[in-house]
């Protein structure tokens, strides 16, 4: 629909509107564009294929049907996921009950972690949202439990059917025919039992990032019902478990789900949800700019991998090297040379809190790395042209769409009341995303 006829019809809607009407609120002819917009990047379907369900909407969530989201899993999830007593399997004594898998997705910075790179055991400190967590001296930094890579997050993440950037997690979907890959002996033997991403995510991280779980902690720590509650069919001699412990993980975080965004206001129906700019800003993500041609759906993602020659991690605050197989992102895990320096395309909801952008976090605003994608000139010498994705191309913005576009991000996709996920108190009593002395304080737990 052209924007004369937009605008047209605009200026008929609000005539022939109930002018009593106190909550009427016109249609503008830059909502009728967004709309029109939206049509197109979906097919045809509309607003409804960007729209998140409600998180207690268990039927709507994406999930696995081997996992099935029930509330009882999700409550014990919930617990688990931000449970600092089960970290009991510290590098040092000093970090024995002090981190969880929170310390590296928590809600403060949109369940990522509040740094360029997520520290677990060996780390120290909070902030105001994970922003000074640092090394804890007594650590050296091969001891420290550190990705080479900048964490994911967990938000929206029911909409992904493999997890991390490499995909390496998960046995359906683009890893049917990868089973040559699943290792014995590394994380990657998980995707043997056969669930999807977030749940193998789950169970293999609690393992990887040094928590431990068994029915005596469980009892320990006062969960022995909810585990009994969340899994009434397994034999008692396999519930209490890293296995059912990353299942009702999972469960919790498929409905982490940024649904009170702004966006997903005005698509339910609240015109006056975005701001202008923010409504300017959509219509370029979904037309001119292209953007939706890599992140589209409700969660503004997509279960693909791109090439976009972005630096990996690299700096004097950077605790680990970067082996190849990092470096090579999805060709690193499945090892064929056409998937070398791909990864997963993220999701977009939320992002302004953690404050940095890129596989490599080489980017410290929306609006840079906007900037990079509209000059479409790699940042990464080591990654050839030939690999990299045909739609990274210069874009031809201008310096105010680039503006609008940021706004819209940082504004419309903020989901700004996460908190809502996040459990008042854990079992163990400790201090959580993180328990150690400075975290406490900086948390106001003492």
């Amino acid at each position: 629909m052209k924007a004369s006829k937009i605008f047209a019809l605009s200026i008929v809607l609000t005539l022939f509107s109930c002018n009593n009407d106190d909550n009427y609120v016109p249609i503008s002819s830059i909502d009728l564009a967004l709309e029109d917009a939206l049509m197109l990047a979906s097919n045809n379907q509309g607003k409804s294929f960007f729209m998140l369900p409600e998180s207690d909407n268990y039927i709507e969530i994406p999930q696995d049907i081997n996992n099935p989201i029930t509330p009882q899993k999700v409550e014990l999830g919930q617990l688990l996921f931000h449970e600092t007593g089960l970290g009991k399997n510290p590098m040092l004594d000093e970090g024995m009950e002090t981190y969880s898998c929170a310390s590296c997705h928590h809600a403060d910075a949109g369940f990522q972690a509040g740094k360029r790179q997520g520290i677990g055991d060996g780390g120290m400190g909070f902030g105001l949202f994970g922003e000074t967590r640092d090394i804890n001296p007594l650590y050296t930094p091969d001891m420290l439990d550190v990705q080479p890579i900048k964490s994911p997050t967990a938000l929206n993440s029911a909409y992904q059917k493999l997890m991390l950037w490499n995909g390496q997690f998960g046995a359906t979907d683009q890893n049917i025919g990868t089973e040559a890959q699943w290792t014995v002996g590394t994380p990657k033997e998980t995707n043997n039992l056969g669930f999807e991403g977030v749940e193998i995510q789950a169970i293999a991280g609690l393992g990887v990032h040094r928590m431990v779980v068994d029915e005596q902690i469980v009892t320990d720590l006062g969960y022995k019902a909810m585990f009994d509650a969340a899994f009434p069919e397994i034999d008692p001699s396999e519930r209490y478990t890293l296995t059912t412990a990353g299942l009702a993980i999972a469960a919790y975080e498929r409905t982490l789900l940024a649904n009170e965004a702004p966006f997903q206001q005005w698509l339910a129906g609240d015109y006056t949800a975005m701001s202008e700019e923010a409504k300017q800003g959509a219509v370029l993500f979904f037309d001119k700019a292209q953007c939706v041609s890599c992140h589209s759906g409700p969660s503004l993602g997509a279960m693909e991998f791109a090439a976009i020659g972005v630096k990996d991690l690299e700096g004097s605050d950077i605790f680990t090297t970067v082996d190849e197989a990092t470096q090579k992102g999805r060709g690193g895990f499945t090892l064929n040379t056409e998937d070398d320096y791909k990864f997963k395309v993220p999701q977009l909801y939320s992002i302004k809190y953690n404050g940095f952008y890129g596989h490599g976090s080489s980017f410290n605003s929306i609006k840079s790395i906007i900037e990079y994608k509209n000059a479409g000139v790699k940042e990464n010498a080591a990654v050839p042209d030939s690999a990299l994705d045909s739609r990274f191309l210069p874009l031809g913005l201008t310096e105010q769409d680039i503006n609008l576009l940021a706004i819209f991000i940082e504004e419309a996709l903020d989901d700004n009341n996460l908190n809502r996920y996040t459990p008042s108190s854990v079992m163990s009593g400790n201090c959580f995303p993180n328990n150690d002395t400075t975290s406490q304080n900086d948390l106001g737990c003492n």
